[in-house]
C-alpha cells in the first residue's frame, strides 16, 4: 500500500456507505484508497461465524434493491451477476403478549385478507393507505432524498403545494396511520418502524409511513448467503474498478493544514497525503476521535443488545423475521428514547434466515439472531451487562415459548452477545447508537448533519449519521451523494 501513485481520495471505513462512496469516486476517474480497521468489509453489515454457522451482525433483510441495482448499473455491471436475491414472503410477523399476531406480505391478496382478519373492513383503509403512502414515497425518492441541499427553502422548493401537504410533516407517524386504520394492532405494527429511526411513532413525522409502504409494495429480500454477501459484492465491484482496499488499517488521525485536509495517519504511524478524505466512521466519532473536536449535539437512535444463537435444527413456529411488541406500546417507546435502564418489558425482534435460505443451515445447525433495542450507552452507565443479558435472554425465550416457537434454551449450542459497549467499540459507534443519527423533524433533509465539513476543506462524511439517513439503501445513497458533493466542490 505504501508504493504506487498517491490517492486522489481516501475513504476511511469499508462499510456500505464507504464502499458506495469509493465506487462512485472511482467512476469519476479518481485514484481511491479505502482503509478499514476491521478484517472484513461491511461495517455494521459484517458477519461472525460460530460452529461453522455464519451470522449477519447487523441488518438481516434488504429493502429497496433498486438502489443497489442502480449502483452496479452506474459501473456498467448488473447486480444479478454478483448476487442472487431471494424473496422473503411473508416478510414480518408481529406478536403481542396476549397471543395476537399480524403477518405482513407483499402479496396484495394475502395482506388484504390478514388486515381484514385483524380489523373487519380494513381492506378499504389499506387501499387508501397504499395510495397515499405511495405518493409520499414518490415525493421522497424523486424530489427529496437523492439531493444535496443545504437550504431548507431550496430543498422544498421543487414541491408543489399539494406535494408539501401530502408529506404530513406536521402530523405524527402514528396519527397519520390513524387516518386509515382503527385497529391498534395495525397501527402499532406499521408504526414500529420508527424504532429503527431513533424515534417514536408518536414523534416522527407522518412522512415516514413510507417505511412500511416501501416493504409492502416492493417486498423484502435476502441475498443468498446472507446480507454480508451484499458487502462482498460491493467490495468485489470496487476492486474490479481499481479501488484499493486495505483491511486491518485503522486511521488514528485525520490530518489538516491551513484549514484544509492534508491526509490521514494510520495507527502504526504511516502518513498518507491526500487532499480529499471521506469518513465512513460514524460522524460524531469522526469529529471527536479522528479530529479531537467537540461532536455535534444531535439526537442519536437507540442502542442494541444482540444475541447470536447457534441452535440445533430449525426452530418451528419462528419465521424469518418476527417482531415481539409489549403490551404497553407507548410506554415502551418512552422508555427506549428517554429511559435510563434496559426496559423490563422490551420490544425485540428475531431473525431466522434459514427460513428463506436453507443453504445457511450447516451440519444440522442454524442461526437465530435476536435484537433488543435499549437506550443509548450513556444513559445506561453502571449497567451490569452480564446480569442484564441473562435477564433479557430469559425474557426473550419466555416470549418465544408463549408464541409457540420451538426454541428452548437446551437447543442453543453456542451464544455470542454484543452489548451496547461492544457495538460502540467494534464499529466505532457514537454512544453505542446502533442506527446512527435519529430522524426527527429537525434532523431530516437539509437539517441533518451535512456530508461535508464547513471548517476543514476537503473533508467529507458518509454513512447513517449524515444525509440522507439510516438503513442499507440510505447509506448506499449517502455514498453517492457524498461523491456528487466532492465533484461539485471541485468545479
Amino acid at each position: 500500500m505504501k508504493s504506487g501513485r498517491l490517492p486522489d481520495a481516501i475513504v476511511i471505513g469499508a462499510g456500505i456507505g464507504g464502499l458506495s462512496a469509493a465506487i462512485h469516486l472511482r467512476l469519476q476517474g479518481r485514484e481511491v484508497r479505502v482503509y478499514e480497521a476491521n478484517a472484513a468489509a461491511g461495517g455494521r453489515a459484517s458477519y461472525l461465524e460460530s460452529e461453522g454457522v455464519r451470522f449477519d451482525t447487523g441488518p438481516t433483510l434488504l429493502n429497496y434493491p433498486w438502489v443497489f441495482e442502480d449502483l452496479f448499473r452506474a459501473a456498467g455491471k448488473r447486480l444479478s451477476d454478483y448476487l442472487e436475491l431471494l424473496p422473503v414472503d411473508p416478510s414480518i410477523t408481529y406478536r403481542w403478549p396476549d397471543g395476537g399476531h399480524l403477518t405482513l406480505s407483499s402479496n396484495a391478496e394475502r395482506l388484504e385478507a390478514e388486515f381484514e382478519r385483524v380489523e373487519p373492513g380494513a381492506a378499504r383503509g389499506l387501499a387508501a393507505f397504499m395510495a397515499d403512502a405511495g405518493e409520499k414515497f414518490r415525493i421522497a425518492f424523486e424530489e427529496l432524498v437523492p439531493r444535496n441541499e443545504d437550504s431548507a427553502l431550496a430543498y422544498f422548493s421543487r414541491l408543489s403545494l399539494r406535494e408539501v401537504l401530502r408529506t404530513a410533516l406536521w402530523r405524527s407517524m402514528y396519527g397519520e396511520l390513524g387516518k386509515f386504520f382503527r385497529s391498534r394492532r395495525i397501527r402499532e405494527a406499521l408504526g414500529s418502524y420508527a424504532m429503527y429511526l431513533g424515534g417514536s411513532p408518536y414523534e416522527l413525522p407522518g412522512l415516514f409511513t413510507i417505511l412500511p409502504y416501501g416493504e409492502l409494495a416492493q417486498g423484502l429480500w435476502l441475498p443468498r448467503g446472507g446480507i454480508y454477501s451484499l458487502a462482498e459484492a460491493m467490495e468485489k465491484l470496487a476492486r474490479q474498478l481499481g479501488v484499493r482496499i486495505q483491511f486491518g488499517a485503522r486511521v488514528r488521525r485525520i490530518q489538516q493544514e491551513g484549514g484544509c485536509v492534508s491526509g490521514v495517519q494510520l495507527e502504526e504511524g504511516e502518513k498518507v497525503s491526500c487532499g480529499t478524505v471521506v469518513s465512513n466512521v460514524d460522524l460524531p466519532v469522526t469529529l471527536s476521535e479522528l479530529l479531537e473536536q467537540e461532536p455535534p449535539r444531535i439526537k442519536m437512535s437507540p442502542s442494541a443488545l444482540t444475541f447470536y444463537w447457534v441452535v440445533r435444527g430449525t426452530p418451528a413456529g419462528l419465521g424469518h423475521h418476527s417482531i415481539f411488541l409489549p403490551a404497553d406500546y407507548r410506554r415502551a417507546f418512552d422508555a427506549l428514547i428517554s429511559g435510563e435502564a434496559v426496559p423490563a418489558d422490551p420490544a425485540f425482534y428475531t431473525a431466522a434466515p434459514a427460513a428463506s435460505d436453507p443453504g445457511l443451515r450447516k451440519n444440522g445447525l442454524s442461526a437465530v439472531f435476536v435484537l433488543v433495542p435499549v437506550p443509548l450507552a450513556s444513559r445506561l452507565g453502571g449497567t451490569d451487562w452480564g446480569q442484564e443479558a441473562q435477564r433479557a435472554r430469559e425474557f426473550v425465550l419466555a416470549r418465544l415459548k408463549e408464541s409457540g416457537a420451538d426454541l428452548a434454551a437446551s437447543r442453543i449450542l453456542r451464544e455470542t452477545i454484543y452489548t451496547p459497549l461492544d457495538w460502540q467499540r467494534r464499529f466505532s459507534l457514537f454512544d453505542g447508537s446502533a442506527f446512527g443519527a435519529a430522524h426527527t423533524l429537525n434532523q431530516m433533509g437539509p437539517f441533518r448533519p451535512r456530508n461535508y465539513s464547513r471548517r476543514i476543506r476537503g473533508l467529507y462524511f458518509t454513512g447513517a449519521s449524515t444525509t440522507p439517513g439510516t438503513g442499507l439503501p440510505m447509506v448506499a445513497l449517502s455514498g453517492k451523494l457524498t461523491a456528487e458533493r466532492i465533484r461539485s466542490h471541485a468545479r
